[in-house]
């Protein structure tokens, strides 16, 4: 990222983009040599590239700030990119436009199938657009196959597509060295919690001492914040995850404890996906001539079901997706806690993940030695690791609050 880009005004397609001047700045200028470069045009060398990877923390914005940019690529306004006005732009933010591909995964990876499609699509030239655009989301999520798909394409690019990679980091955990040493990186940081709190109140009307509470608990995510500050629900599931650490009192608490934590994340879930489900189940029933007569009736049947299958076999892959995010949500926000109980025993001025828990953290930091903090707080982020290699969401809880009761 370079810090020396030039500031722009939070308008149109960049006003979406939180709290990152500097990625924004960079954005900007690489759309409009892009729109340059499309017009023959001289760029200077660098100002465009035909691949991105957009890595920063999770809230910070990474997909929101490669859309943003896909839309200024696309844009119709003849002076600025982006303006957040166009059929253009208003196409891509909605996820519509015939030459922008967004790649959302709804399981826990992406297939190598599914990426030599995606790969097959974007060698075509763009249709309506200047650019044809592919943009990936959790692209940490490719399999080896998929990655490797995906790398002959960035290796050898059609002329008028631009591959925008989202990630968490650059590392090769999440992204292979051989795709990154291709890619332009842009390093999104965290928001600041003013800069939050304010669009919570300008832009989606949250009273203001609501805005700051909720952009002051939400650990820089944004989409978090919103959640919070619209959802009750959000916040009593918040409550109860962070009265875990002193409602610890008898080693059977540890189980019950666990089975309230893994059935909250499934219950997320299944809220977070049923209205989708039934939707997508009637509509493939209607396309499919469900409720038909006549001839062929038991052929289109037969069909049908064997859709509805692999529809049903898709959708609980979103399901266990959305549980292990909502399950990964509440161990960061215990990890927060045992941080905040970190930063009251040294007596540290750093700011608490949890202020509005400052009471429950500052007991937890009377009653337990600095090594036992940072044991339970070991537990949790070994716990989110193993949750990544699958194991089974009950053992894994339960294991760490074994280890949270005993410190």
């Amino acid at each position: 990222m370079r810090t020396g880009a030039p500031e722009v005004p939070a308008t149109g397609v960049w006003a979406e983009v939180v709290g990152q001047p500097d990625a924004v700045g960079t954005l900007h200028a690489a759309a409009d040599a892009a729109r340059r470069q499309v017009r023959g045009e001289p760029v200077p060398p660098g100002a465009m590239t035909h691949a991105w990877l957009f890595t920063g923390p999770p809230g910070s914005g990474r997909s929101i700030a490669a859309r943003a940019f896909a839309a200024a690529l696309e844009c119709e306004d003849p002076e600025t990119p982006g303006c957040g006005k166009c059929t253009a732009c208003r196409t891509v933010l909605h996820g519509t436009h015939a030459d922008v591909k967004l790649v959302v995964p709804e399981g826990l990876s992406i297939s190598v199938a599914e990426m030599r499609a995606l790969v097959q699509a974007a060698a075509r030239r763009p249709s309506t657009g200047q650019w044809r655009v592919v943009l990936i989301e959790d692209s940490d999520r490719l399999t080896e196959g998929a990655a490797n798909a995906l790398l002959k394409a960035v290796e050898e690019p059609p002329p008028r597509t631009v591959f925008l990679l989202c990630a968490p980091s650059d590392h090769p955990e999440d992204v292979s060295v051989t795709i990154r040493s291709r890619c332009r990186v842009l390093q999104l940081r965290t928001p600041l919690s003013g800069a939050i709190a304010e669009v919570l109140r300008e832009r989606d009307d949250i009273e203001p001492q609501l805005a700051e509470w909720a952009a002051e608990v939400c650990g820089g995510h944004i989409g978090r914040a919103r959640r919070l500050a619209t959802d009750e629900l959000a916040r009593e599931r918040r409550e109860s995850v962070l009265r875990i650490p002193l409602g610890l009192q008898r080693f059977a608490d540890v189980f019950t404890a666990a089975s309230g934590l893994v059935k909250l994340a499934e219950t997320e879930a299944v809220t977070a996906n049923e209205d989708r489900n039934e939707s997508e189940r009637e509509e493939l029933k209607t396309a499919m001539g469900a409720g038909g007569t006549g001839k062929g009736t038991a052929s289109a049947t037969r069909g049908a079901n064997a859709a509805l299958k692999e529809l049903e076999k898709r959708q609980k892959s979103r399901t266990t997706r959305s549980q292990r995010d909502a399950l990964d949500l509440a161990l960061v926000d215990l990890a927060g806690f045992y941080r905040d109980v970190l930063v009251t025993r040294t007596g540290s001025q750093a700011v608490l993940n949890h202020p509005d828990f400052a009471r429950a953290s500052a007991k937890a930091a009377a009653e337990w030695t600095s090594e036992s903090t940072l044991r339970r707080l070991e537990a949790v982020l070994e716990c989110r690791t193993a949750l990544t290699q699958n194991v089974k969401p009950l053992i894994a809880v339960e294991a760490m609050l074994a280890t949270l009761f005993t410190g």
